[in-house]
């Protein structure tokens, strides 16, 4: 089969034809049809930040702990493994294995995947995994969102963020959305009541108090942020600018470091570590097959042009997802 390997930190990724993988016992061969590119791949692809490379479950000290990225993947059951009770091949799938979607095939285990939604193509379906169920995660999970509160979405035009403005809408919630100003008309038609353009104005400056504030931009430090939050609000971590050594790793330690010392509840959305992955691509079935959450799609790349899609992406300025068509 075809694969984009990537060799070492800094290197550009490299089509090469490598064996095909054979499920093992538990595990489910797919033909992915699509994925999608998002910030996850280029940390990885750099190494950055460089203190990640320290952490648990990091990108590891001196060369990547896979070769073929790729987070997400949306295609066609082709084959098997021993003990596989649930899926059969010819079957329509989607899952978040965190890697080797940037390839033809890809083995994932049996509890992680889930039946791709029905309205979806195989492109759509491939935008949803991660940026969805991060999303999800941190509304439902962190935020513990109730109808009628008032909710902030701090990044509201990217992957996370379109999803994150929907979920708030569908869990009764009144949203605001902060964005640039060419996203502004696209973030208030998938549900934001209101919409900041952070070039014309500081949200953390006026306006009302949130009860949960979803910052995935991470553009204003916590000290300005709890000024537009109710006093037992919830602060949501999602990401943060990104940098060569820190960032945006410093962004949430900063931010945790003064959590001590303020009335809201401070917490971290990951999705990296998260056990249900499975259940919540349930739910996320279920809420677009029902019309209430559907993917935004900036652009879609042929397989062919996989290192172009994660340029793009790296530049910061999608609106919506990045996916790519195997």
């Amino acid at each position: 089969m075809k694969a984009f390997v990537l060799r070492s930190y800094g290197s550009s990724l490299q089509l090469t034809d490598i064996d095909r993988p054979v499920p093992g016992d538990g595990e489910v061969l797919v033909r992915v049809r699509a994925t999608s590119v998002q910030p996850y791949d280029w940390h990885f692809m750099r190494g950055e930040p460089y203190v990640a490379r320290l952490m648990p479950g990091g990108p590891g000290l001196r060369k990547p702990p896979f070769d073929i990225l790729g987070a997400d993947v949306a295609g066609e059951v082709e084959e098997v493994g021993k003990g596989v009770t649930e899926f059969a091949p010819g079957d329509e799938v989607y899952a978040m294995p965190k890697q080797g979607g940037f390839a033809e095939y890809v083995c994932v285990p049996e509890s992680e995947l889930a039946r791709k939604p029905a309205n979806l193509s195989f492109e759509g379906a491939a935008a949803v995994p991660m940026a969805a169920n991060t999303a999800l995660i941190a509304l439902r999970d962190q935020g513990r969102v109730q109808p009628g509160q008032r909710v902030l979405v701090n990044g509201a035009s990217g992957g996370v963020g379109t999803f994150a403005v929907q979920l708030a809408k569908a869990f009764g919630a009144r949203v605001t959305g902060v964005c640039g100003r060419r996203n502004v008309g696209m973030v208030r038609s998938i549900g934001a009541d209101e919409v900041i353009d952070y070039t014309k104005e500081d949200f953390t400056r006026a306006g009302p108090r949130y009860d949960v504030l979803v910052d995935i931009a991470g553009s204003r430090p916590a000290s300005a942020c709890r000024r537009v939050m109710a006093r037992k609000g919830t602060l949501v971590l999602v990401g943060g600018p990104a940098g060569r050594w820190l960032q945006p790793a410093s962004h949430a330690f900063a931010t945790l470091a003064v959590s001590p010392f303020m009335s809201q509840r401070v917490v971290l959305a990951d999705v990296v570590r998260c056990s249900e992955n499975r259940r919540n691509l349930t739910t996320l079935t279920e809420l677009i097959e029902g019309g209430e959450v559907h993917p935004v799609i900036d652009r879609s790349y042929p397989f062919e042009e996989i290192p172009a899609a994660v340029g793009y992406q790296e530049a910061g300025h999608a609106a919506g997802k990045v996916v790519i068509a195997v």
